[in-house]
Parts: structure tokens; C-alpha cells; sequence
């Protein structure tokens, strides 16, 4: 068919020309790459350790025979409490010695040998199995330091809260048994074991290392995916307007006059520069959306969602460039009407890329929806977010309604000027 000649030959001119090419991908590529060393640059997690904490446990406990911790060997809450301090999982976070007394933990942190000095009491187990008894631990902790006598307190916050939910069960049953002590002993036993099992490990403490910078996925999500779908839109609009310019450099040359003469249909003719200006749209948009992908790790979306935004864009694109160039007198005046009018439109659809978190985000939308522009990239951050194809119909609907304009204005003013 000689529009599918005339049209494979305008493709070939313009992906034969290195400036071309370098618009049409190396630009928004570039564009891009430069946005993603800002960001996913600094993805590396920054993060924040917890220093380790010198702890002096005094353990004065003297214990009980009541005393029964089920799944462990400790006679007393304090050793309990001492073995568990003592576990592997805190070892990240405390390095914990023994004192004989009370007055060797004191020293111990006075002499900056301990960060942190525990001192548990005598009658410890004793006061925690009277009903009404008051069991207390004492903490003496170096004023210079911060972090660490907060580790310390947190894990012993969370102990002894648990225990203390023991003598509110006891308390509760006695309220509703009466004094009875064999009640109020199961009681006990029964939280205890409870207790004692779940004490260990990471019930009490669950340290995690905290990022301060986003990962670099959640950056090409939020930042580099937009930016680069506005780039792509905002240079297939460009594509469409200098490729469809071949009409006016052609009849300036001479050989579209020349062409005209032939036995080809001026109709053909034309025809065929029209379907190169969408062949070369719908090339430029694939490539970069691919390259997209590749190179960036940008999920674009569904490839039906895709294909249906890809197709409204291209025509919109297209069309506009032969409506533009449909306007102009000769390829002097494309400079100003390229660099001017192009750009604005481009920078008005890119709105809602760059009002994202801002309290005009919605008015910056609702004003690029003005353009095509605006609707194919508002289309496009739909797709990226999950959009399928019946959500992305309207948007569709309103490119292939401005395509139509376009192009049906723009082929009567070319086909009356070589009339």
C-alpha cells in the first residue's frame, strides 16, 4: 500500500536523525536518570543502633518455698528476673554482671564500671506472693546517661507490670470466692505459669532497626515513576509536532509539490504522513515505558490498562502535532510554536505530578485536566496506582474526542492550502 510506504519512509528520516533520537529518548532518559540519583541515591537505610547498656544486678532476694516457676530452675522471682536479663536476645542490649550487695552496685556505677546498678530486695518473693504485699525494685543509674537506663527501665516496666497483674487476679478471685486460700493459691499458680513462660525473649522488648530514609522502591513509586511518565507524555507531544512538521519541510523543498503530481492521491499522500506521525508517537511511548521499566524498575500497571492509555495518548499526540502544523505558514514560525505553546501545555498537564501533598493538589488537577496533556498523565498515574481498563474509559473517551478535533480541523486546513 503506498500510505504504509509513504509512511515507513518518514519514519526511517526521522530515526535516521541523531537530534531525534536523542529528543524523542535520550532526553527523557536523561531527565529521569537525574531525578533517580536525587532520590534513590540516598535509599541507603540509615540505621540506628542501640548502645550497649553495663548492667549491675544485685540479687538480695532470699526467695520462698511457695515459690513455683513452672519451665524454670530459678528459686526466686530476683533469679528469675537475673536469668532473663541474662538471655541471649538481650545481649545486643545489656551486658550484665552481678554485686554481692547493694553497696558494690552503687560503687560499681559511681565508678563508671556499670552503667546501670539493680537492686533487688531481700523480701522480694516473699512481699510478691502475700497478697497484699508491695514487692519494689531499686535502679541507680549513671545522670550522664540517657538511652540506657531507659532500656533497663522499659524491660523491668513490662516484668514487673506482669506481675503485678497476679495480684489483681488473686484479688479478683478472693472478690468472688471469698477468703479462700486454696482458690487464691491456684490462682497464683496458674498466672505464674503463664507468666514465666511468656516471660523471655521478645514479649518483653522488641528492638528493630529504624530507617530513616524511604526505601528506593517506595521513592521510584511516589517520585521517579510520575516524573517519568510526565517526561514521557510531555515529549510524545513534542514528537507528534516535529514529526508531523515533514508536511511543511517537504513542501518547502519542493518535493511534496513534485509528489503531488503523480498519479498518488493527494488524499494517499497525506495520509501516509499522518500515519507516520502515530507510528512514530506510539514507537517513542513504548520505548521509553519499557526502558521505563528496565532501567528504573517503574510498575507502569496493567498492560491492558497500558495499552488502552498508551493508544488515547498517541492519538491526542498525533493529532495535535498535525493540527499545530496545520497553522503555521512555514517551519520558521515551529520554534517559537514548539518551544512556547508546547511547554506550557506540557508544564500545565504536568501539574498534578508536582502538586502531590500539597493543599492545591486538587486545583492543580482539575486545571490540567484543560489539556490533553493533563488527562494522559492523570491517566497514567491512575494505571501506576491499579487502575483497570473500565476506570481508564473516560479518560480515553476525552483523548479520543480531543484526537478527533485536532485532526479533523487539521486535515481540512492542509487539504485546503494544496488544494
Amino acid at each position: 500500500m503506498k500510505i504504509l510506504d509513504i509512511a515507513i519512509k518518514d519514519m526511517r528520516r526521522s530515526f535516521r536523525s541523531a537530534f531525534a533520537l536523542v529528543f524523542m529518548f535520550g532526553v527523557p532518559l536523561l531527565l529521569t536518570g537525574m531525578f533517580y540519583l536525587m532520590f534513590g541515591g540516598q535509599s541507603k537505610s540509615v540505621s540506628f543502633n542501640v548502645p550497649v547498656t553495663r548492667l549491675v544486678v544485685a540479687n538480695l532476694d532470699q526467695g520462698s518455698p511457695a515459690f513455683n516457676a513452672p519451665g524454670s530452675t530459678a528459686h526466686s522471682l530476683g533469679a528469675l528476673i537475673v536469668s532473663t536479663l541474662q538471655e541471649p536476645q538481650f545481649a545486643s542490649l545489656l551486658q550484665v554482671t552481678q554485686a554481692p550487695d547493694e553497696g558494690a552496685a552503687r560503687a560499681a556505677v559511681d565508678g563508671q564500671q556499670a552503667g546501670v546498678a539493680l537492686v533487688i530486695p531481700a523480701d522480694f518473693t516473699a512481699q510478691y506472693l502475700q497478697t497484699n504485699g508491695q514487692a519494689s525494685l531499686q535502679l541507680y543509674d549513671d545522670p550522664t546517661l540517657t538511652l540506657g537506663p531507659a532500656v533497663v527501665q522499659s524491660v523491668l516496666a513490662q516484668f514487673t507490670d506482669s506481675l503485678s497483674g497476679a495480684h489483681i487476679a488473686v484479688q479478683v478471685a478472693q472478690d468472688q470466692a471469698g477468703a479462700d486460700p486454696a482458690t487464691a493459691q491456684q490462682v497464683v499458680q496458674e498466672y505464674d505459669a503463664g507468666l514465666t513462660q511468656g516471660l523471655p525473649s521478645a514479649a518483653l522488648l522488641d528492638v528493630q532497626s529504624v530507617s530513616t530514609v524511604p526505601p528506593v522502591n517506595d521513592a521510584l513509586v511516589t517520585i521517579i515513576g510520575p516524573i517519568m511518565g510526565w517526561l514521557a507524555v510531555f515529549y510524545a507531544f513534542f514528537t507528534g509536532a516535529s514529526t508531523a512538521q515533514s508536511i511543511l519541510r517537504e513542501d518547502e523543498e519542493g518535493t511534496l509539490p513534485r509528489l503531488f503530481t503523480t498519479p498518488t492521491r493527494q488524499s494517499t499522500v497525506l495520509g501516509g504522513k499522518y500515519l507516520a506521525v502515530g507510528l512514530t508517537t506510539v514507537v517513542q511511548l513504548v520505548v521509553l515505558l519499557v526502558l521505563g521499566r528496565l532501567i528504573f524498575g517503574i510498575a507502569w500497571g496493567g498492560l491492558a490498562s497500558l495499552a488502552v492509555l498508551t493508544a488515547g495518548t498517541v492519538l491526542a499526540a498525533a493529532s495535535l502535532g498535525i493540527f499545530i502544523n496545520s497553522l503555521l505558514k512555514d517551519t520558521r514560525q515551529s520554534g517559537l510554536i514548539f518551544g512556547g505553546l508546547l511547554t506550557v501545555l506540557g508544564m500545565l498537564g504536568g501539574l498534578p505530578v508536582f502538586a502531590v501533598g500539597s493543599s492545591s493538589a486538587d486545583t492543580f488537577a482539575r486545571v490540567s485536566l484543560l489539556v490533553p496533556q493533563g488527562w494522559a498523565i492523570q491517566g497514567l498515574l491512575k494505571a501506576m496506582k491499579g487502575a483497570g481498563v473500565v476506570a481508564l474509559l473516560p479518560t480515553f473517551g476525552v483523548l479520543l474526542a480531543w484526537s478527533i478535533v485536532f485532526f479533523v480541523v487539521g486535515v481540512l486546513r492542509f487539504q485546503k492550502r494544496y488544494a
